[in-house]
């Protein structure tokens, strides 16, 4: 593998009008649409469906989907990551009919305005503090991250573009910022018309190069992402390999005990940051507030829901496929990347008095079982040095539960060392499809290039404008100066566009330690996602709950997730499934304590027409029956299930 990333003059010609092209569309389009709060930070109110559809995607869909989902997909996850796209197509129609007639009709600019109609001032405060916290400090910073990672490694050694992780961060992050505060929503809009149809079709060119490379190749030469691969011929399909070589990734149901997507995740612990993201995340429902009716949002809203069904295959199946093609170089990139890591391995390994510890890689460790069999008996070794009882572990076959649980116990102690060895630098996965596939002197690799880069700027011009609208509507206009005239709400949103994209520029770089960037960021999200749509589910479905009820759910669920997440062994998902129900049970009996004496009304406070979509709701069945359609195929009883029976 070339450690250049090669560019034709065509290529560059490609990237740099495609760049020029997104910028200018997006300050043209929104000329004139910073005299007014309403027209800079909702566009007027005047998106049509196909703007605010493929604007949901362009948004959503940045480097930590490319380079985060593929990574996964690659590791032992497979198709089972894509339960972040299907199950997001039917929470999308949910949103278009449950959530968004309440809050056009309601008139909000933030989601935490309204929570201040249901349940008074205090809970706006909070969730607007909530919501800036992660919009800025985990959501910029991780796209930003995630963003400059793929373009850094991209052109490692390149003479014009290799310009580190640091230098692209900023690159990223001041030209988001730049049409962002000249133009707010409708040149985040229209720009993310481009970038949102350039990401797919960029996505599909890279799948078809994948299944080429992959159907070219002997079997001899490629790696099964199982520790028991089918048989397939040479001559076979890359369709027919790709489902010969990885048996086990082709279903979407995960074992109960796995980390990451357990399979009781599915039934609940998934639909919660879903819920949370498409309904209640200001940067995704800022698209969607600035519709021109509720007819328009609805359309557009599933719209997004329908090709939300094509991203697992443009994003997903190239990552199972990189794998298959360049598990030794994903292997090579992380002996370099974590090279101190396993240095430790050798020098501690079979040594229990060095308390050191390690944690292998789920999918590393099926295929080198001998050497996850060593780790797993001195770790063993480790506990009972340090007086641990260790007898339901002493014979048992490795797995990653079991060995999860010794770390667990293990990390108990303060005076030992962890070790992380996941084996292959599953991150990579893309670039090296990218680097590898992409022919070179035709204008697709900067066509790629810039699909890519489209991506990670659309998602951070969207973080952008969210936390902009959210500190100058909930912050600046109510606490700082609530007599600013509407030019100086606007100058305020400029202003927190630009100290927001520094700040993000300048922290970005120092996610590196946190490993996997897409499960950073879902991670992290479980401190309030839980307890903000907790808090709107209730507000809605019980008008009488006081304001008490409110501010209590909000501020119980990051104590909760903290506990469940320090002190337990429960996958992260099902922990916020468990702070879910925990807060609405709390806020339930809060309601019944001390009710209101009359209920909350949504008071009317809009002028657009508010009547739904009958089209939209015939599309929206059908998107939701397809997505219950893919599931079949891809569980125990569809394509993973008829493999694991010719296994046998």
């Amino acid at each position: 593998m070339s450690e250049t990333f090669n560019l034709s003059t065509l290529d560059i010609v490609v990237f740099l009008a495609f760049v020029a092209a997104v910028v200018g569309l997006g300050l043209y389009k929104s000329k004139g649409e910073g005299k007014d709060s309403e027209s800079y930070f909702l566009a007027g109110r005047g998106l049509k469906w196909w703007l605010i559809g493929v604007s949901l995607i362009a948004a959503n869909i940045s480097s930590e989907q490319f380079v985060g989902m593929s990574g996964s997909a690659a590791d032992y996850m497979g198709m089972a990551i894509a339960s972040y796209e299907w199950m997001a197509a039917i929470t999308l129609v949910v949103v278009a009919f449950a959530f968004l007639p309440y809050f056009l009709r309601t008139g909000i600019f933030t989601m935490p305005q309204f929570l201040d109609q249901r349940y008074g001032s205090t809970t706006r405060a909070i969730m607007a503090f909530m919501t800036m916290v992660l919009l800025v400090f985990v959501t910029l910073t991780g796209v930003i991250y995630a963003g400059g990672l793929t373009m850094s490694e991209l052109f490692v050694g390149h003479p014009t573009f290799g310009l580190g992780l640091v230098g692209w961060c900023w690159v990223l992050g001041v030209l988001a910022a730049v049409y962002i505060a000249a133009g707010g929503l409708k040149a985040s809009a229209w720009a993310d018309l481009i970038q949102g149809i350039a990401l797919i079709l960029g996505g599909a060119v890279i799948a078809y190069f994948a299944f080429g490379k992959l159907g070219a190749t002997p079997v001899a030469e490629l790696t099964a992402g199982s520790a028991t691969p089918g048989t397939v011929a040479d001559t076979a399909s890359g369709l027919s390999k790709l489902i010969a070589l990885n048996n086990d990734k082709m279903s979407m149901v995960l074992p109960r005990e796995d980390k990451n997507i357990p399979w009781t995740a599915l039934l609940l612990g998934l639909w919660i940051p879903n819920f949370y993201y498409w309904g209640l995340n200001q940067y995704i429902t800022q698209r969607v507030l600035g519709s021109n009716s509720l007819r328009e949002g609805q359309r557009g809203i599933v719209f997004a829901a329908a090709m939300k069904l094509i991203i697992p295959f443009v994003i997903v199946i190239p990552g199972i496929i990189a794998f298959n093609l360049y598990s030794k170089d994903l292997s090579a990139i992380d002996q370099r990347k974590s090279a101190t890591e396993w240095a430790a391995h050798a020098e501690h390994l079979g040594n229990p008095a060095s308390g050191h510890f390690f944690e292998a890689g789920e999918q590393w460790s099926r295929l080198n079982p001998e050497k996850a069999l060593a780790i797993q008996a001195h770790n063993v070794a480790v506990l009972t040095a340090k007086g641990g009882k260790v007898d339901d572990f002493q014979n048992a076959p490795l797995t990653h539960s079991q060995n999860s649980d010794l770390l667990l116990r293990l990390e108990k102690y303060k005076d030992l060392t962890k070790h992380t060895l996941l084996g292959y630098k599953y991150d990579a996965a893309l670039n090296l499809l990218i680097k590898n596939l992409i022919p070179e002197n035709t204008g697709l690799r900067g066509f790629i290039i810039a699909a890519l880069f489209g991506a990670i700027v659309s998602s951070l011009a969207a973080v952008l404008n969210a936390a902009s609208t959210i500190f100058t509507m909930d912050i600046y206009q109510r606490y700082i100066s609530p007599k600013a005239t509407q030019r100086g709400l606007v100058m305020s949103g400029r202003v927190a566009v630009v100290v927001f994209a520094l700040m993000g520029c300048a922290l970005a770089p120092n996610l590196d330690k946190f490993g996997s960037i897409f499960k950073y960021i879902q991670q992290f999200q479980g401190y309030a996602s839980p307890g903000i749509l907790a808090v709107f589910v209730f507000g809605i479905l019980n008008r009488r709950a006081p304001g008490a009820a409110g501010v209590t759910g909000l501020l119980l669920n990051p104590v909760l997730y903290f506990l469940i997440d320090q002190y337990t062994d429960i996958a992260f998902l099902d922990a916020m499934g468990i702070c879910f129900f925990s807060v609405l049970a709390v806020m339930w009996v809060i309601g019944k304590v001390a009710p209101l004496a009359q209920p909350v009304e949504f008071k009317l406070n809009t002028t657009m027409a508010l009547e739904t979509s009958q089209s939209a709701k015939i599309a929206g069945i059908a998107v939701v029956v397809i997505t219950l359609v893919l599931y079949v195929i891809f569980s125990p009883w569809g394509i993973a299930g008829k493999l694991r029976q010719r296994k046998a």
